[in-house]
């Protein structure tokens, strides 16, 4: 069976980097995974300070596609990804128990724009996100 997630709404939203999930990383408070990974994506200290600042998820998501990519990004932006929202799910006991709720079914991020992190609109996209997601789910089962 698969489980198909995106706008934190939906069944499922909480699989997403737009729920408010307070975390501490990066050796910062964040509001939710789409902060702090967004921040990763530049070694320019006021760029990560605009996108900490935001108010939204979106907001943050935005200011990131403006930021200075940092050089080694394309290698490192799986591993930030996973950091990130390893951290949601091992700081919100609520959300971890969700996630493992899930089973074995397979997860995919529903976005019709993202052929990486998502499923893409024809649906032969990478699913990195969710492939990501069910490596965490699996990391945790052993807690």
């Amino acid at each position: 069976m698969t489980i198909k997630f995106y706008k934190p709404k939906d069944p499922y939203g909480f699989l997403s980097n737009f729920w408010p999930a307070r975390m501490f990383i990066c050796h910062s408070w964040w509001n939710w995974v789409e902060a702090p990974f967004q921040a990763a994506k530049t070694l320019i200290s006021e760029e990560q300070k605009r996108v900490w600042e935001a108010k939204t998820a979106r907001e943050s998501r935005n200011i990131g596609q403006t930021v200075s990519l940092r050089p080694d990004w394309e290698e490192i932006k799986r591993d930030v990804m996973k950091k990130c929202c390893m951290a949601k799910f091992l700081q919100h006991a609520d959300l971890r128990k969700m996630l493992m709720e899930t089973g074995d079914q397979t997860l995919i991020e529903d976005s019709k724009v993202d052929w990486w992190w998502g499923c893409g609109a024809d649906g032969t996209g990478k699913n990195v996100l969710g492939q990501v997601l069910m490596e965490i789910r699996t990391e945790l089962q052993g807690e």
